[in-house]
């Protein structure tokens, strides 16, 4: 476990097997030196459980990061639930993965993900206190994670190609899910062009018909001459194969764990390709659940995820500034706030 090469000193992983509701799942905490860990819950038919053990890792790494850059109490955590959650999802399993967080006394804050929704939660509630969604202005649907990408990516656009709006801007987005298929409309009424792909045939009619986006192939959207790459599906689709085939002048997304390794933020960078952090441009999710304890309805909400556009443009001048790339920034800057929180708690512990 401690030399998986996933695993970036995460202070707390739990295994756990129900043989009654049948539920297998791993919750990985990374680190919670600002604070308790928050972190969605995926439910996902993996492969195998190195699979599973994988992706939990880079995950709740990435949620430490996307509380950390957005100055929030949050530290970062994730959970995944081996299965399929058309086939496998039951109550008692859902009840049962409540009483795992419930466990961890509030180590670990549950949320939502790909494969579980708010429905899914209001189950876990009936175990636990410790998760997201829980007020009932919480429940309605509201395009956080889309509404900040949208906003990292205008301000991306303004710093690369000094456009003051998107009307006419090329953006091409891949996967048309919870994230693509928002930010498509959102781009959209701000009269963007958009070129998607997806595998669901349904949503690539919707994408057609009603945001009129020209619909490629998944393997010919990297090719795309276009000014903005939105990847929204799944990670590690930036890589040796996909970045020497992209014509885009910035990747701006929605997916996590964009980059299959660092040296893929170096080689955009090499071809002058300007990269949002992923962990930057899609934390909405955080930022929404933050926002249940001050102010929950919409209007609020998407007004404090606008602050991701404001991180973003202010990270981009400073990077440039100091002939860095946005990730080595934005990553630079983390360490250094949860080293410092982390130094904070030690000392007062001392005391």
């Amino acid at each position: 476990m401690f030399s998986h090469p996933e695993f970036d000193s995460h202070e707390t992983i739990v295994f756990s097997r129900d043989a009654v509701s049948k539920l297998t799942a791993i919750i990985a905490v990374h680190n919670t030196a600002l604070g308790p860990g928050f972190g969605g819950c995926r439910m996902w038919p993996y492969e195998d459980e190195e699979a599973a053990l994988r992706d939990v890792l880079r995950l709740s790494r990435g949620m430490t990061y996307k509380a950390a850059i957005c100055e929030l109490p949050y530290g970062g955590a994730k959970s995944v639930i081996i299965g399929d959650s058309e086939t496998d999802k039951t109550p008692a399993a859902l009840r049962a993965m409540g009483r795992l967080v419930e466990g961890l006394n509030g180590l670990y804050i549950i949320a939502d993900d790909v494969g579980t929704n708010l429905d899914d939660l209001a189950v876990m509630r009936q175990e636990t206190s410790y998760t997201a969604a829980a007020t009932a202005a919480a429940g309605q649907p509201l395009a956080v994670t889309a509404h900040g990408v949208s906003k990292a990516l205008e301000a991306a656009a303004a710093f690369v190609l000094g456009r003051s709006d998107l009307a006419g801007l090329k953006v091409a987005v891949q996967g048309l899910g919870n994230v693509g298929m928002p930010l498509c409309r959102i781009l959209h009424e701000h009269g963007a062009e958009l070129t998607v792909c997806d595998i669901d045939p349904e949503r690539l009619v919707i994408a057609r018909r009603e945001i009129g986006a020209t619909v490629v192939p998944p393997g010919e959207i990297y090719g795309r001459g276009v000014d903005v790459f939105a990847p929204c599906a799944f990670g590690a689709i930036l890589n040796d194969e996909t970045i020497p085939r992209l014509k885009a002048k910035i990747v701006c997304g929605g997916a996590n764990n964009q980059l299959l390794g660092p040296e893929h933020d170096r080689a955009l960078a090499e071809r002058g390709i300007v990269y949002v952090p992923d962990y930057l441009a899609n934390a909405g999710g955080v930022i929404d659940f933050h926002m249940e304890h001050i102010d929950d309805t919409p209007d609020a909400v998407l007004r404090a995820v606008d602050r991701i556009g404001e991180i973003t443009a202010e990270m981009l001048v400073r990077a440039k500034t100091n002939a860095e790339t946005p990730l080595r920034l934005t990553d630079r800057l983390v360490r250094q706030r949860l080293d410092d929180a982390g130094a904070a708690r030690l000392s007062s512990k001392a005391d």
